[in-house]
């Protein structure tokens, strides 16, 4: 199935299809060639495009850049010699190799004119972002069901799993987020979290900041209230719980998020010394010791364990086949790139129901909500 890349012609960024993915060991893996497209600026002038890539686009060395050959000016391939000039469009074809996925299928759950929903596995981003392009959700759909194109109405966290709503054109994509916008839809997610969990309802308003570089939130402590406040820089978030059930070691919790800031359930989980039970990013610094106390406890049976079968109805077989090996490609004959060691896992956090005004859309849940 190897062929070698020196006698073939390459066809760059072809649409998603069935045959790109490659099943191993659980994971999703997608090597694929990309085509990175820029437009030169004025400082970049005079410069050759050997000397450009290489002083720019570091990810890479000057000696991979001078073999390539995969560099074009104005969509004609140039020598490594060619001197650049100021607004030419310039493009260089690289063979990706995207961080792996857990390859649990995108199970189709309703098939509309207006709508498709899915049950989006956990360790999935949604569209292409970052270092995924066809490992995502619309590029699973894509290859695996010919569903394009497809306008995603609302996000879910890329290791957060559930429901996740499509509009299949912009126009209706815009009436669902009209009706978000406006507080006109209700969302409900479950969580499994650390601790008994309080029998009554638990509402946490405390504001919600960001920190984009660190790549995680925090909450505020102050008056919602107080949006003129110079102490307070977090956004106005409330969130209400309901514990389901309860073990003593972990509790299946409600969520119903009023507002949709970026980690919201998870830190306002987190404020009630209850987190999330397998949340790395947010199991240390909150506020209930004895919470502390019986995380640690239960830290070494389970906790973090992810059952490949846990939502979405099953999971893809190993594929034994190979790909193809580009010898110019700095990752192969390696699947995942460097420095993902293939190890996913999904937050136990999931995506359960979304009701607007006329319309209600829900998700089975994953096996891990039962305690019993």
């Amino acid at each position: 199935m190897k062929r070698n890349r020196e006698n073939m012609e390459i066809v760059w960024q072809t649409p998603p299809q069935r045959h790109d993915y490659i099943f191993r060991n659980g994971n999703n893996n997608n090597p694929n060639y990309y085509q990175f497209q820029l437009q030169a600026k004025n400082r970049w002038a005079g410069k050759t495009v050997v000397d450009l890539f290489a002083d720019e686009f570091k990810g890479r060395n000057r000696d991979y850049y001078l073999k390539s050959g995969r560099i074009q000016v104005d969509g004609k391939t140039v020598p490594v010699s060619y001197i650049v000039q100021s607004s030419q469009k310039i493009s260089h074809f690289v063979h990706r190799h995207e961080p792996p996925v857990m390859g649990l299928d995108v199970t189709v759950l309703h098939k509309g004119e207006d709508a498709l929903t899915v049950c989006k596995p956990a360790s999935v981003p949604v569209h292409p972002c970052g270092q995924y392009r066809k490992n995502t959700v619309v590029g699973i759909l894509q290859a695996e069901h010919d569903l394009a194109p497809l306008f995603p109405v609302h996000r879910l966290d890329r290791l957060v799993s559930g429901l996740l709503i499509l509009a299949r054109s912009a126009s209706q994509a815009d009436i669902f987020r009209q009706q978000i916008e406006s507080g006109a839809v209700q969302k409900q997610y479950i969580a499994k979290v650390v601790g008994e969990f309080p029998k009554e309802e638990q509402i946490v308003n405390l504001r919600v900041n960001f920190n984009a570089r660190e790549g995680r939130s925090t909450v505020e402590v102050g008056d919602p209230d107080e949006k003129d406040s110079k102490t307070l820089n977090g956004k106005a978030a409330c969130t209400k719980f309901t514990r389901i059930c309860t073990d003593g070691k972990y509790s299946i919790v409600s969520c119903h998020p009023i507002t949709g800031r970026t980690h919201q359930i998870r830190v306002h989980l987190q404020s009630t010394g209850h987190p999330i039970a397998n949340d790395t990013l947010y199991l240390t610094d909150y506020v209930d010791n004895s919470s502390r106390r019986s995380f640690n406890a239960v830290k070494s049976d389970h906790s973090l364990e992810v059952n490949s079968n846990d939502n979405c109805n099953g999971h893809h077989e190993d594929s034994n086949e190979g790909f193809d090996i580009d010898p110019m490609c700095t990752n192969c004959p390696n699947l995942a790139p460097i420095g993902y060691d293939g190890s996913e896992e999904g937050l136990w956090l999931h995506c359960v129901r979304y009701s607007g005004p006329d319309w209600v859309y829900e998700c089975p849940h994953p096996d891990w909500a039962s305690l019993s």
